[in-house]
């Protein structure tokens, strides 16, 4: 894996510069199966945030809906 792509491609996802110094300093020190496990955290976390971003629109939707049969 090259880290230069990798490093990348966190900042494309949209991870913390936190987060991508906790990758990084794994994938340094070769820690492959940490570096995996971080990995996964990271997006469970980004899934949740979709979640929330989907409830969110889901929100949205219902008001508008609730607005349109208001105004009929």
């Amino acid at each position: 894996m090259d880290l230069k792509m990798m490093i990348d491609s966190l900042s494309e996802i949209g991870l913390t510069d936190e987060q991508k110094r906790t990758a990084r300093k794994l994938y340094d020190m070769g820690q492959n199966a940490e570096l995996i496990r971080y990995l996964k955290k990271c997006r469970c976390g980004l899934i949740d945030e979709m979640h929330e971003s989907q409830r969110k629109v889901d929100r949205m939707d219902y008001l508008i809906r609730k607005a349109e049969k208001e105004t009929v």
